[in-house]
């Protein structure tokens, strides 16, 4: 599995736990409406956005006559807990002594639409995010102390209060205004950030390669005129080079003939003039002994150029008048040339030893 791979795997667990754990922290607000008559020709109306969805609370619209527990406000105690009729009702049941899974469950044993859970005491208007898992498919949301406890005094005194829950709006790290500004903000940062830094790799790619065209047609235009220095001749039937067939050109591996024109470099090898003036072009130096041709001729050439322009090391011809082509192969770092240690190997034994005597 390459790199590229495992990093998008990882940003993709990321994500996903980041989505999850977002999506937890997500809570939706419950529109609470109610309504109740104080004399036979008026009525209060009141709503407000002020209500809390359980977590574990299905998001839909319940109504019903509110009805408070016997005794007990907070609905703790043994079945049956509220005095109801046959009408639609909804609990409406104080915070605290028993989980929320318990008071839920017991009003909707008894046939409850909903559950309205009203905070502490001293705890004002403040609602709390509350979780019941025990308790499912019903609606369950929670308001405030003060609004709860006004409710009740309401049904306390013989009140028919009738209320409506409706979903309202969801609130969280991704739906507060001011957290999607900031998201906003960010990924704007990270996205300029990131195209600026491709713009700068692709402008400084651009320009080293543009430097290198640049710097390798600057070389070629003076090897070029180095080049066009050289000594040219061309081959007679008597020339040392067209007698014998063991004279050949190093480039193109033929022997030479009368009448074809050969190149002269500064070290006195001489080649085809059409195979050497392109090898010239791409490696520069001489293909027998490594002499550098341009440098001979004057032309100076920048160390970066020259590094990318440095010919892998070649094999040697050698030859050896009244005797065929042999080839040298030099076993040290050409960089590091040293004379005393250089050692050479032929393929005619016989010419080694021969070699060896003669030193």
């Amino acid at each position: 599995m390459g790199k590229k791979t495992q990093r998008s795997l990882l940003l993709l667990l990321f994500l996903s736990g980041l989505v999850h754990c977002s999506a937890a922290l997500v809570f939706w607000t419950a529109v609470v409406e109610i309504n109740y008559f104080i004399s036979p020709n008026k009525t209060v109306d009141k709503d407000c956005e002020c209500g809390i969805f359980g977590r574990n609370s299905p998001l839909a619209q319940a109504a019903g006559f509110v009805v408070i527990p016997r005794g007990d406000p907070k609905g703790c105690g043994p079945d049956p807990v509220y005095n109801v009729s046959g009408l639609p009702w909804i609990a409406l049941v104080k915070r605290g002594n028993c989980t929320f899974s318990q008071k839920i469950n017991a009003a909707k044993r008894q046939g409850a639409s909903a559950v309205v859970v009203y905070n502490v005491d001293g705890s004002g208007n403040g609602t709390a995010h509350m979780a019941h898992s025990d308790a499912l498919e019903i609606v369950s949301i929670m308001i405030g102390n003060i609004q709860g406890m006004e409710i009740a005094s309401l049904v306390r005194n013989g009140t028919e209060v009738r209320m409506i829950i409706d979903a309202g709006s969801p609130h969280g790290p991704w739906m507060d205004t001011y957290w999607l500004y900031f998201m906003s903000i960010a990924f704007f940062i990270v996205t300029a950030a990131s195209v600026a830094y491709f713009l700068f790799i692709s402008a400084n790619r651009l320009y080293n390669m543009r430097m290198h065209r640049r710097a390798e047609r600057r070389l070629k235009s003076e090897a070029k005129k180095a080049i066009g220095r050289l000594r040219v001749r061309t081959l007679k039937r008597d020339d040392e080079e067209t007698a014998s067939e063991s004279h050949m050109c190093a480039v193109c591996i033929e022997s030479y003939k009368a009448g074809e024109v050969v190149t002269v470099l500064t070290c006195d090898h001489i080649f085809h003039k059409a195979c050497i003036e392109p090898w010239l072009l791409e490696k520069r130096t001489c293909p027998m002994c490594k002499c550098d041709i341009l440098k001979a001729l004057g032309v100076e050439v920048d160390e970066k150029d020259s590094m990318s322009q440095a010919a892998p090391q070649e094999v040697t011809v050698i030859t050896v008048a009244g005797g065929e082509a042999m080839y040298e192969v030099p076993l040290t770092d050409p960089l590091n040339f040293d004379p005393e240690r250089q050692e050479h190997h032929y393929d005619n034994g016989a010419f080694e030893g021969e070699a060896a005597r003669g030193q």
